[in-house]
């Protein structure tokens, strides 16, 4: 039998101003682990061969930092870059570097920049990536942007697919890159305007929540551990895309509303400046359904 040829395809994941949170969800993948995900095919004849991981990967110094100028050169344009965390950009970016050569700190900010140039595609992983968020939040020192406008300000334009969260979902990251493997980069309508992929973020928390027809009907909680809607507490639900409530966290055990929080909103662009007090009952006219119900104040 023929032995079936096997397509590579590189990643380097690089992270920036990050905690380490998002590789921390991605790397408890239940289905598939990320040992299927990192050792096995993914699907029949396509591999994802990860060359680049500070947290994971055992080697260090000059010799896996020549895999950074090696993997461009070698598999230009045809490499995934995976970012997570902001990049820092006050002071030339010393806030935030990957190491040192010949005794001088590498910036982030100066390795996004080179990496981002010859990738067939970016993943901008979690929200401080993919808009900036904790890292950029007021009154943000390090000067810290999403990898999307630090590129724009170089002048660099590639394929960005943002999936935020605090931390994202594994399965948002594992089914955005099994679809890249099987169908390519996604098109324009896959997207969202904040180009996240409709398939997990295409609707709001509100219109799936357990606790919607409490709102409908006008039920409150006033205290935590109450019944009811928490919009009283700050939930920001009704601002926020994403599936977690049909798909939850931990293998489908539970998810922040069911175990008695309120949505605090983190997969949105806002976050968490303009989401912010996140125990605040939301107002404005610009929030959807949040503030008056059937034209009475709630």
């Amino acid at each position: 039998m023929a032995k079936v040829k096997v397509t590579e395809y590189p990643v380097i994941w690089l992270q920036a101003a990050t905690c380490t949170g998002c590789s921390i969800s991605i790397l408890n993948s239940v289905s598939p682990t990320i040992k299927n995900i990192l050792i096995d095919e993914v699907m029949p004849g396509k591999h994802v061969n990860l060359k680049f991981q500070a947290t994971i990967m055992a080697g260090q110094g000059d010799a896996v930092f020549r895999i950074l100028e090696d993997v461009p050169k070698a598999c230009k344009n045809s490499y995934i870059l995976i970012v997570e965390g902001a990049i820092s950009t006050a002071d030339s970016g010393i806030y935030g570097t990957l190491g040192e050569k010949n005794d001088t700190p590498i910036p982030m900010m100066s390795k996004a920049e080179t990496l981002a140039q010859d990738t067939l595609a970016i993943i901008a992983l979690g929200t401080c990536a993919a808009f900036g968020g904790i890292a950029a939040g007021k009154p943000n020192p390090a000067g810290c942007v999403s990898i999307d406008n630090f590129l724009k300000s170089r002048g660099i334009s590639k394929p960005i697919i943002n999936i935020p969260g605090c931390p994202p979902h594994p399965d948002w990251f594992v089914g955005t890159l099994a679809s890249v493997l099987l169908s390519g980069l996604p098109k324009p309508q896959d997207l969202d305007e904040h180009k996240r992929p409709k398939l997990f973020f295409g609707s709001l928390i509100h219109e799936n929540c357990p606790r919607r027809a409490f709102f409908d009907e006008g039920k409150f909680a006033r205290k935590f551990g109450e019944p009811g809607c928490l919009n009283e507490l700050g939930c920001k639900g009704p601002v926020t895309h994403s599936d977690c409530p049909l798909r939850k966290w931990n293998n489908g055990v539970n998810w922040c509303i069911g175990a008695g929080s309120p949505c605090i909103g983190c997969c949105e662009p806002g976050f968490p400046d303009l989401l912010s007090p996140m125990y605040q009952k939301l107002t404005g006219e610009g929030i959807p359904m949040i503030g008056k119900l059937q034209g009475k104040e709630v």
